[in-house]
């Protein structure tokens, strides 16, 4: 009974931590940023340069290249993959998107840098590229028929293939919004001014959410702030006011529907604000990553008020969507990764992975699945086992991994695509990120440079066999 209580407590407390921490400045933007891909987007546009018969030269470093710049772990571009998909893009730059955007974004490699050194960047943006786009191709090959099918669908519903210049900076100030608000950087996070709040418990109380939601580096578990359990709260309220404005938005517009926008947009602000409990009461922190987001804010209202009222019911009905399909799903990913995460215990890993083995790697899969980390901190964490004596390769293999699959996001992947489609694309992702761990681990314990290329270029031979059988099969089958 202390086991299965024990295990509850990290389920809730992980939750508390992921809704307070994450889904605000990041999940909140990438909702309506998908919900305006799917609305005001041509569908065409989306076939034109994404989709199954563009050219592989263009469709795949398109999705590769817009996965770059944003700084988003495998939860946040959730979202962002169901709009791309559901208007028309291939399955197989989808999914290279899909991969892309959270393993070597810009800000994630230069991170990786600095913190563990350039040989461990270039070899994940390396890796990454070459398997996020293999892993798009495969995933293509294998499920043409049904993807041809979909696409063709979305065709004959397909409007012009020209994105309006008011769309695009629509777009732009939403995309604007969401790197704001996840960016580490230094013109976003450095203090401008800061202002007391006296409270005399205000020490007491954060004690008291010390105690029931801890914080453990090792395990990921960021423990829970006063800021962070009023923005559940004013996430609560948001939810409760968009069930029906959001959700009844294609009848039109009503009150609760402005209540829900004005509250998203000032609770976006109040999550940008630095809030620390101290003895004294509470410090009022103002950041640039506070005015970035306030501006944007005020920004958006008269970018959209240049579209119709059906245009933007629509944006917000789709948002809706996306928000009803996946949300769900996270809540009760995030929740039992925190169970599971309670049974697991880091030592484990240490001792598993400490040598360049084919059980080393896989381990290193297995531990970025379960013991998820939100974006960028899989950096920091893999320092820290670095120095605790994991294997390199297990290493790398983790920093593939930790990125792309977790529990919460397979939930929500299957949900999209199928189970079908995710089950493979979850092996596809274990078995090349074990692979490149194998690799960098064999040139990490002094195996020629040579050889590895006779390995490497050995596989990328027989992977590009396996895809034109496959590729023979399907034509032959279609014959």
């Amino acid at each position: 009974m202390d086991i299965l209580i024990a295990a509850l407590q990290s389920g809730i407390a992980s939750l508390a931590a992921y809704l307070a921490a994450h889904v605000l400045l990041c999940l909140v933007p990438a909702f309506f940023v998908a919900g305006a891909l799917s609305a005001l987007v041509p569908q065409q546009s989306i076939i034109r340069f994404l989709g199954p018969g563009a050219s592989k030269w263009v469709s795949y470093p398109a999705a590769a290249g817009a996965g770059s710049l944003l700084a988003v772990c495998s939860c946040t571009v959730q979202p962002l993959f169901a709009g791309i998909y559901s208007r028309g893009a291939g399955l197989g730059p989808a999914i290279t998107f899909l991969f892309f955007a959270p393993a070597a974004n810009i800000l994630a490699l230069s991170y990786t840098g600095v913190a563990l050194g350039a040989d461990f960047a270039i070899a994940r943006i390396v890796l990454a590229l070459c398997f996020g786009i293999g892993i798009g191709m495969l995933m293509a090959l294998l499920f043409h028929r049904d993807d041809a099918a979909r696409t063709a669908d979305n065709a004959v519903f397909g409007g012009g293939a020209r994105i309006a210049r008011q769309t695009l900076l629509f777009l732009a100030a939403l995309v604007a919004l969401l790197i704001a608000g996840t960016l580490k950087v230094e013109l976003l996070t450095t203090p401008l001014f800061s202002a007391a709040l006296p409270w005399d418990g205000a020490a007491t109380a954060q004690a008291v959410l010390d105690r029931w939601v801890p914080v453990n580096q090792i395990k990921g578990e960021e423990g829970l702030s006063l800021q962070g359990l009023t923005l559940i709260g004013l996430l609560l309220a948001i939810g409760a006011a968009a069930w029906r404005g959001l959700g009844r938005v294609d009848a039109g517009f009503n009150r609760m529907t402005w209540l829900a926008l004005g509250l998203t947009a000032a609770t976006l602000v109040f999550a940008a604000i630095g809030v620390q409990a101290g003895a004294a009461g509470l410090a009022i922190i103002v950041t640039g990553r506070t005015l970035a987001v306030a501006g944007l804010c005020a920004a958006i209202l008269p970018l959209a008020r240049r579209f119709d009222a059906w245009d933007m019911q629509q944006w917000l009905w789709e948002t809706w969507r996306f928000i009803r399909m996946i949300f769900p799903l996270l809540v009760v990913g995030v929740f039992l990764v925190g169970v599971v995460r309670s049974f697991i215990q880091p030592e484990w890993i240490r001792y598993i992975a400490g040598s360049n083995t084919l059980l080393a790697n896989l381990a290193g899969v297995v531990f970025g699945i379960f013991m998820y980390f939100p974006t960028l901190v899989e950096v920091p964490i893999a320092r820290m086992f670095l120095s605790l004596g994991m294997h390199p390769g297990p290493l790398i293999a983790y920093l593939m991994a930790d990125p792309e699959l977790s529990l919460q996001s397979i939930l929500i992947t299957a949900a999209i695509i199928g189970k079908l489609k995710a089950w493979t694309y979850v092996g596809l992702v274990a078995v090349f990120s074990t692979l490149a761990g194998l690799t960098y681990g064999a040139w990490v314990d002094g195996t020629s440079l040579g050889m590895l290329t006779l390995i490497i270029g050995g596989f990328i031979l027989a992977l590009i066999a396996a895809v034109q059988l496959i590729e023979r099969a399907q034509r032959s089958a279609a014959n």
